[in-house]
């Protein structure tokens, strides 16, 4: 059975390092997931007064996110936490209460920076709100992959077999994680 994935990525950055890192996860990923990037750069900010009513770019989300059996979060860290833009999707996932589209779907969190680190706030800050939103997030091996800027090529591809073999670890952990907790 293939188990269909969100993917996350909590930067917006055209050149992100977080997005060459989530394709170069995916690279490395068993046939038995498929992945789709769900798009978070749209979204307004969530406000409550909206609920009765949400715009297009709200329900699109909502829709992408709900049908998936688990998702993937790639963040960077700025100021040793989550990005603003990946705080709101959690929070327009979740709302209107008792409606979140996240409740129960296995995840997993990436966090990759420059810096040495490796986005260990943020990935951590992270977990704290997929522990309320009921999300088993995968516990290990944990990835906080710091120095990210330096492994990738000109042409955005992962150039570091070491890190290349740590990524395919994670996916196969990740696959049976997914396995073990999906819902469906």
């Amino acid at each position: 059975m293939t188990r269909h994935v969100a993917v996350i990525v909590g930067s917006l950055r055209k050149d992100s390092i977080n997005r060459k890192m989530a394709h170069a996860l995916i690279a490395r990923a068993p046939a038995s997931l498929s992945f789709g990037f769900v798009e978070i750069g749209a979204l307004p900010l969530y406000n409550q007064d909206a609920d009765a009513a949400p715009d297009a770019a709200t329900v699109a989300f909502r829709d992408a996110i709900r049908p998936v059996d688990a998702v993937f979060f790639v963040t960077p860290e700025y100021n040793r936490g989550i990005p603003g833009v990946l705080k709101n999707a959690i929070d327009v996932g979740s709302r209107p209460y008792g409606h979140s589209v996240w409740a129960g779907k296995p995840c997993a969190v990436v966090s990759a920076s420059p810096g040495a680190a490796g986005g260990f706030g943020s990935n951590h800050q992270l977990r704290q709100s997929l522990v309320f939103l009921d999300m088993p997030a995968m516990q290990q091996p944990e990835a906080y992959i710091g120095g990210a800027d330096k492994l990738f090529d000109a042409d955005g591809k992962l150039n570091n077999e070491g890190t290349g073999k740590f990524l395919e670890k994670i996916m196969q952990t990740f696959a049976a994680w997914v396995e073990r907790n999906a819902r469906s």
